[in-house]
């Protein structure tokens, strides 16, 4: 008998302080850089018992070491790695399960976890099932996030088998087709948007496949993809090409269908994104900035296409073009802000981190990076709960700084165990 199956199945939080509204939850993660890593932090800043598996001999997660770096005498780490792996604890495992010592310490953790998390994408090359995982814990919870999908969900194993990131799931959704002008090369959104993406759909899938666990006894597998997430959020092009067979198209910066509506530089050299759909919009715009409604009236301006691209809807472009060259953008958002119109001001993010606003929403939170042991600041926690909340109760760990005390504590290995597992590559 494996030693897994005499082990006795401890609750959490073990290791977690007790907050937020997902206390007693333990997830394990087997993932790394972005989607799946974000995944996990969305759970353990509500309350989660987070434990991140990395593998020793390649430095752990690979955001480890993304550049820039921040820097604290003779060490250093990346900035998403400081962000995104907070309250979060790392053991230092060699995933490979055809390592018998390995198995076992997994099978161990499986056991005793609610979630399992999971980017890796081929774990059959490590010997990894989810039919064996479910055997070990039949009310796990199994998350698969990939770039096309995972075998069990349809779809032909050729696609299934593509390495994928980000931009790349842009790039099959259709997304990245309708980012950027029209005369120029497409583009794609940038900062790992759809990974974020990615990871809060499958946070959702998550907790509903673990509410429905804890009433039925019976766990399930979830199948997140980076390109699906993009397909999700493609708002009307799937029904107006399967009903009209029309395909949008790049615009720019400028809307073509009504306006005021775009990027509009200003007189400092800021940008202003402003936008004003419908007839009452339109005319809260031109009253604010003073332009004569009857002159450039909604219907001949602004109800379509048409319109904009008129003479006088042409004329009324270069009047807003001009009122924002006039002003600077802290100027012209202002006035867009007393007047009740929406608007922005394209920020850098020097500019967002001292905004009063979000400093009085406490966006801003302080805590101990385990790697530089150095205090750090980054964004906090949303959403904002008014009952349980989230909080930040530890930085983001050092490589392996929770392996023997989660060897010990969750999985009862003494001393000597744990001693002779060193030096052959399993946690070290």
């Amino acid at each position: 008998m494996s030693r897994w199956e005499n082990l006795e199945h401890k609750p959490a939080p073990l290791f977690a302080p007790v907050f937020g509204p997902l206390s007693g939850i333990r997830v394990l993660l087997n993932g790394t850089v972005v989607a799946a890593p974000f995944c996990a932090t969305m759970m353990s800043d509500f309350g989660a018992e987070v434990i991140a598996l990395e593998r020793p001999k390649v430095g752990g997660d690979p955001a480890r070491h993304q550049k820039p770096q921040i820097v604290e005498g003779d060490k250093h780490i990346g900035g998403g790695w400081v962000q995104n792996s907070r309250n979060k604890l790392s053991f230092a495992l060699e995933t490979n399960l055809n390592v018998p010592e390995s198995k076992e310490i997994f099978l161990s953790l499986i056991k005793n976890s609610d979630v399992w998390i999971e980017n890796m994408v081929w774990i059959d090359k490590l010997g990894i099932t989810d039919e064996m995982l479910l055997e070990v814990n039949p009310k796990l919870v199994i998350c698969h996030i990939s770039g096309y999908g995972t075998t069990g969900f349809g779809g032909e194993q050729r696609h299934i088998n593509r390495p994928g990131y980000d931009p790349l799931g842009q790039s099959e959704s259709g997304w990245a087709l309708l980012q950027g002008y029209p005369d120029l090369a497409p583009y794609y959104a940038q900062q790992y948007v759809g990974d974020y993406l990615t990871g809060l759909i499958a946070v959702n899938g998550i907790l509903m496949a673990y509410m429905n666990a804890q009433k039925t006894g019976k766990g399930q597998r979830i199948d997140a993809s980076l390109t699906e997430s993009w397909m999700r959020v493609m708002d009307d092009n799937f029904v107006l090409w399967t009903m009209n067979q029309t395909l949008k198209h790049r615009q720019g910066i400028m809307q073509t269908a009504f306006q005021p509506a775009g990027v509009f530089e200003c007189g400092d050299g800021g940008y202003i994104n402003l936008g004003s759909y419908g007839k009452t919009a339109y005319n809260n715009v031109l009253k604010g900035f003073g332009i004569d409604s009857k002159k450039y009236s909604y219907e001949e301006c602004s109800s379509s296409p048409e319109a904009v691209a008129s003479p006088l809807g042409r004329e009324l472009d270069g009047i807003f073009k001009k009122f924002f060259k006039d002003h600077t953008a802290q100027e012209a958002i202002n006035i867009c802000i007393d007047n009740k119109i929406s608007a922005a001001h394209i920020k850098t993010a020097e500019e967002v981190y001292n905004e009063p606003h979000w400093r009085m929403r406490g966006d801003w939170v302080k805590y101990t990076d385990q790697t530089l042991n150095k205090e750090v600041e980054a964004f906090g926690v949303m959403p904002k709960l008014s009952e349980t909340p989230g909080e930040v109760w530890r930085g983001a760990p050092a490589l392996g700084q929770d392996t023997e005390r989660i060897l010990t504590d969750l999985l009862d290995y003494s001393a000597s165990e744990i001693e002779a597992l060193k030096g052959k590559g399993i946690i070290d």
